[in-house]
């Protein structure tokens, strides 16, 4: 099976070997770096249409940072609203977890990589918070570091576009 985001992944050098701390905590001796990889049109667009193909959504929804181009890029793919989860919550304006409506509306959650699901479980708090419904999440990278069995303890589906352990073979 040819999957045409895995190669893009390699293709834009999106694996790097080294000593690296995760935003999980844990240590690795490899790091995914997706956020740099979707800078490329090829590889962003490629997503989004996969992403707007193959599911079911009625807004999509990313958290800040990695999950914003991600969420833009399929919202246009699909032609659907989609929403910005903030990593923390800020002291001025309006003070809104969330930017877009959410609310009432089956979201889908972006992520540019998962490892443990620590900010996936943050973004789908967040969604129901804001009157959600949620049952998914997609990932452009799976680490395969619990986020799966995190994430459906919570009722939700992972859906990786691309493992780990695909990316490193």
């Amino acid at each position: 099976m040819v999957n045409r985001i895995l190669d893009l992944l390699v293709q834009y050098k999106a694996v790097e070997f080294g000593d690296f701390t995760l935003a999980s905590g844990a240590q690795s001796r490899y790091y995914i770096d997706v956020k740099t990889a979707i800078m490329q049109p090829k590889l962003l667009s490629e997503i989004a249409a996969e992403v707007a193909a193959k599911y079911e959504f009625e807004c999509i929804a990313g958290v800040a940072v990695g999950g914003v181009p991600l969420a833009v890029a399929v919202s246009l793919a699909a032609d659907k609203p989609c929403a910005v989860i903030r990593a923390a919550a800020k002291d001025h304006g309006k003070s809104e977890m969330i930017i877009g409506n959410v609310k009432g509306k089956r979201v889908l959650l972006i992520e540019d990589v998962t490892t443990s699901g620590g900010s996936s479980k943050h973004g789908i708090n967040e969604l129901r918070k804001a009157g959600a419904m949620i049952d998914s999440v997609v990932t452009v990278v799976d680490r395969e570091g619990g986020a799966k069995e995190l994430l459906a303890a919570e009722g939700i589906t992972l859906h990786p576009l691309v493992k780990a352990s695909e990316l490193l073979a």
